[in-house]
């Protein structure tokens, strides 16, 4: 039964995280764009992916992320990022299976009963069906745990299942994998060429007119000039489908008169505060955030109340002060000289229901107190024998590796009742405290560090924007609205009334952070709507405690954008390649002669020694392709005519060739190896499912719900 705890707590490795969306909201929504688009969240190579499908998905993975970490709920955040998941976990299923049906790969029936129930199963079945106590895997947990299959809550055959499930995909991947793998190969002449070009060092001598040198207006770009670098180019430009936005927010503050009433509240709060003989129960109750319970030195209070409550008697209030829109007080609760760090040694006696107990684990709570009082006693008499019936009876799982020694530890940082028995405690002592996880032995193995510490009770009330101060927020975004007809009237009424105008320079489908924005969706959705065109401005999204208005800058379609688009974008890049042909000019005037460029343009000569065919950057230049490649294709004591780089435009003279060694068969060995290595290392990074990716068809339709 341990292993069910096992697959629980390790199900992410099993299920991508996804979140959920309302069925009926998303049917609603599509009834009123249905002559957008079909009822699909997308097709992948002609396959649809119906929104019903996707939800299901999104629903039983909601659940079983909310399972594994406690939840009751993902926030927006969470539910969006995980949507992004689960599309990338569809298409890639979608894209994997055809591939692995087109090559014949599948995983057969005895396949995966040997990997679930053989000598040597999958490496999970290893992990999750391993004795507690030996750390060895043990094939009997796996049969115990089929054999009361049928009896086990629906929970857990679902995880099983998705257990199952990942093994069987995990087999056919590592299948293709080294379908993939084992195709490599390297014909002897290219290998030899491949070990020449990383063994044949050249020193070179070389001068450098750059770019940043040249006045701009030395030069004349034309339109030649930018389409034929956009030609040369345009590849590196691909991009997908964006757009590029200003808007303007209104933050909901509260108002003078907010944050008055506010104060007569905290002062009410306070006078209470004083009085109560529960300030910690009090102090939970009327907080609108939750504070720390630790103890706590100098200098982790907030400032104003560090002070007060380093140097108060017991039981003091601090009056209310305003901050960042709250109102803040606090208690006095205590106030001792603690050790700064323990040491303890324990052994953990749960019982069945324990905080994280092992479901095998049946002792009673009765039984669980009887035993630990029990091991306190023979440790009284004999603390030796701690190592020892800790290996044999605590069921704290790092006691395989610690025999229940804890090591240094900060005050508070345990479980409270542990922390506190701790403290007690005089150091060599013995005593038992209980904790969520069950009874504790404890001996404590020495406290150093004693410091002044305060335990308070915090009490923050926010102000709250009431109801007239967000209408009086609202109106204004609507007057601005009003009167914002287009782009030039919404940068000049920002202006004149003082607005901050923000940009989101390229803005893609699946964009869910924009910078100032509680959460921006509805303002991607709205720029990608059909009908939302340049100079376009929005009505006013409400987002909580802002307002916000948008106006759509410029449009980019997916593919390689037409190269008026990218005409600023590419500019540096063109001003740099016109120079480059102004400097070769240049030293083509001298014929050749490279001391006749250098003195004339005054330029410094500089030497590489040890360059290779491998070789990726020049010093003090950065990536130079175009120079390391001219050396290997020229000979020893040559003059290269001018290469116009990437920061300069160069001369280079090869000083001196140093030819690869000749190879030995052991040499040649173990370059194969090294590139079959690296080929095989790309492999199971996944290179030829994105080739695949990159070669479909993938329409993407989620905007049109989400």
């Amino acid at each position: 039964m341990a292993a069910i705890g096992s697959i629980r707590k390790h199900s992410t490795l099993l299920v991508v995280v996804i979140g959920g969306a309302l069925v009926a909201f998303i049917l609603g929504d599509f009834m009123k764009r249905s002559h957008r688009r079909d009822v699909n969240a997308g097709k992948v190579d002609g396959v649809e992916i119906t929104i019903m499908d996707f939800n299901n998905k999104v629903d039983k993975n909601v659940a079983s992320i909310k399972q594994q970490e406690q939840k009751t709920g993902l926030t927006t955040d969470e539910t969006f990022r995980v949507r992004q998941q689960t599309w990338e976990q569809i298409v890639h299923e979608i894209l994997m299976d055809k591939e692995y049906k087109e090559l014949g790969i599948e995983v057969t029936a005895d396949e995966m009963f040997n990997l679930i129930q053989g000598t040597n199963p999958h490496p999970l079945i290893k992990q999750y069906f391993a004795d507690p106590n030996t750390g060895q895997y043990d094939r009997n947990r796996v049969l115990q745990f089929l054999q009361q299959y049928n009896q086990l809550p629906e929970s857990v055959k679902e995880q099983w299942t998705s257990l199952e499930n990942y093994i069987k995909e995990d087999q056919l991947r590592q299948k293709f994998n080294a379908l993939i793998a084992q195709a490599y190969y390297m014909p002897k002449e290219l290998l030899q060429d491949e070990y020449n070009n990383l063994n044949t060092n050249a020193n070179v001598t070389y001068i450098a007119a750059r770019y940043s040198d040249v006045p701009d207006s030395l030069v004349k770009v034309t339109d030649n000039d930018y389409q034929s670098y956009y030609d040369q180019h345009k590849n590196e430009f691909k991009e997908k489908a964006a757009r590029s936005l200003e808007y303007v927010v209104f933050d909901v503050l509260p108002s003078k008169s907010d944050i008055e009433k506010a104060e007569k509240d905290a002062q009410l709060t306070w006078e209470d505060f004083a009085k109560t003989d529960h300030p910690s129960e009090f102090a939970k109750g009327n907080s609108d955030h939750p504070y720390d319970t630790a103890w706590l030195t100098k200098s982790e209070l907030p400032a104003p109340l560090d002070s007060i409550m380093f140097n108060s008697k017991i039981g003091s209030v601090s009056k209310p002060y305003f901050k960042n829109y709250s109102f803040t007080m606090a208690r006095l609760l205590a106030s001792e000289r603690r050790p700064d760090s323990m040491s303890a040694s324990h052994i953990l006696i749960a019982y069945k229901g324990a905080y994280r107990a092992m479901p095998e684990i049946d002792r009673t709570k009765e039984q669980a107190q009887h035993l630990a009082d029990s091991l306190l006693k023979v440790l009284q008499r004999d603390p030796a024998k701690l190592k020892a019936l800790a290996k044999e009876y605590s069921d704290d799982p790092s006691v395989k590796k610690n025999n229940g020694d804890l090591g240094w530890f900060a005050d508070g940082q345990m479980v409270g009742p542990f922390n506190d028995a701790v403290e007690k405690t005089p150091v060599g002592k013995f005593t038992v405290a209980e904790t969520p996880f069950g009874f504790h032995v404890i001996k404590v193995d020495g406290k150093k560090d004693y410091e002044q510490k305060v335990k308070v009770a915090v009490i923050t009330q926010d102000v709250v924007a009431s109801n007239d101060t967000y209408q009086n927020v609202f109106a204004k975004a609507s007057e601005f609205v009003t009167n914002a007809k287009n782009l030039t009237s919404f940068e000049n009424l920002a202006q004149k009334d003082h607005y901050q105008i923000r940009e989101a320079p390229k803005v893609l489908e699946t964009t869910y952070t924009i910078p100032g924005m509680e959460s921006a969706r509805d303002v991607v959705r709205w720029a990608f709507k059909d009908g939302t065109e340049v100079g376009q401005v929005s009505n006013v999204f409400d987002m909580q405690d802002q307002y916000v208005i948008a106006v759509v800058t410029n449009r980019f379609e997916a593919g390689i954008p037409p190269l008026d688009k990218i005409k600023s974008e590419i500019r540096p890049f063109v001003v740099n390649q016109v120079k480059g042909k102004y400097l070769a000019e240049k030293m083509n005037a001298y014929n050749g002669n490279m001391a006749a460029v250098e003195k004339a343009m005054n330029l410094t000569p500089q030497e590489e020694d040890n360059m290779t065919f491998d070789s990726r950057n020049l010093m003090g230049f950065g990536m130079e392709n175009k120079v390391i490649g001219s050396v290997f294709g020229m000979k020893q004591g040559q003059v290269s005519k001018p290469i116009i780089g990437n920061a300069a435009t160069f001369m280079v003279k090869v000083d001196k060739v140093t030819p690869a060694p000749t190879a030995t068969a052991v040499a040649y060995n173990q370059l194969l190896s090294q590139l079959t290595s690296q080929f095989y290392q790309r492999v199971n990074q996944d290179y030829p499912y994105v080739a695949l990716k990159e070669a479909s068809d993938i329409q993407d339709n989620r905007i049109t719900f989400y």
